[in-house]
């Protein structure tokens, strides 16, 4: 084990950006763009409640050249497998990770976002973006964050 175990997780670990937990009809929610270069690693957690019978889930990681999305595309191999009502996925989560090396740097690629995808029917979910090891100081969660209690 390494690491000073006395840190609180919830300084290691900060929020970046929220797709609020609700029920979504079809449709995409997006986080922000966000800058990869601000922590060493990223990790996105995709939660879905109740689905209805149709129901699909899809997410992925896309990438931009700047904080406007210019020349927006997806991030090979950041997609998860769907979520479907019929594969038994209600209740389920999800995860993908990202460091700020895996996208397309020589194109002047630095900023990324989640999207999820939900069709055909509703589903109850929320998506969280996460950045750990942070390179510049001082680390701060999103403005959607109420309260840390340590």
């Amino acid at each position: 084990m390494s690491g000073n175990l006395n840190i609180p997780a919830s300084t290691k670990f900060r929020i970046q950006d929220v797709i609020d937990p609700d029920a979504y009809a079809a449709g995409t929610e997006v986080t922000d763009w966000l800058p990869a270069a601000d922590y060493a690693n990223h990790m996105s957690l995709i939660s879905v409640g109740t689905m209805a019978a149709t129901s699909t889930v899809d997410a992925k990681l896309e990438q931009a050249q700047d904080a406007a999305g210019l020349g927006a595309k997806d991030i090979a191999n950041k997609a998860i497998t769907q979520l479907t009502a019929a594969g038994a996925d209600d209740d389920k989560q999800a995860i993908i990770n990202l460091r700020p090396d895996e996208l397309d740097t020589i194109n002047d690629f630095t900023h990324f976002r989640l999207s999820v995808t939900t069709a055909v029917a509703a589903s109850d979910s929320a998506a969280y973006v996460f950045g750990t090891d942070a390179r510049y100081e001082p680390e701060t969660d999103a403005t959607s964050v109420d309260e840390i209690v340590s």
